[in-house]
């Protein structure tokens, strides 16, 4: 059974450690405990010298980088089920909420903010490869090899659509298993 992967990448307006990025911080750990409990989450790669998961491969960012004097911009990897859940996890809940707030924290960019793609159970992408599969989307459009929720593809290649009803299953289990996590705000 093949996984849907997950790369995403902004750059911040100003350094990292700014307090104007505080709220991003705050919501960060909340964030990834609400990914790992939802459904259809597979796992994700933590980052270069950070507790947490193992990261995939030595974290490298796409020709989009702007560089903030910090050498740092936000990034994941990710693995999931299927559309339904990554869209329920993404669009709904403690991750819905962060991203009501992106335009406090991000640059708004030509490029896309995240790219999705097909692997087969047991192939773990590297930071690379979500790198090249963003470019690739940014460069020639959704395509099987890189797409997004906008011009989704199936595992064989073929256009889609994202099943609503299945995005609310998993939404109301996402909602029953996040009870116990607290919003940062």
């Amino acid at each position: 059974m093949p996984h849907l992967a997950l790369y995403n990448f902004n750059n911040f307006r100003v350094p990292s450690q700014e307090p104007a990025n505080q709220g991003f911080h705050d919501r960060n750990d909340v964030n990834f405990a609400a990914a790992e409990l939802s459904e259809g989450f597979v796992a994700r790669s933590g980052h270069p010298d950070e507790p947490g998961p193992q990261s995939w491969g030595e974290q490298v960012y796409p020709r989009f980088h702007v560089e903030n004097g910090d050498g740092w911009a936000p990034a994941t990897l990710s693995l999931w089920r299927d559309l339904p859940a990554l869209f329920a996890f993404s669009y709904a809940g403690i991750h819905a909420e962060a991203l009501r707030h992106a335009r406090q924290w991000f640059d708004r960019q030509a490029s896309p903010p995240y790219v999705l793609w097909w692997v087969e159970e047991g192939h773990v992408p590297d930071w690379r490869e979500g790198v090249e599969r963003l470019e690739h989307l940014h460069d020639h459009g959704p395509s099987p090899h890189a797409f997004d929720f906008k011009r989704p593809f199936d595992p064989a290649g073929s256009p889609t659509t994202v099943d609503q009803e299945a995005v609310r299953r998993c939404r109301e289990a996402n909602e029953r298993a996040q009870v116990l996590l607290t919003d940062p705000v």
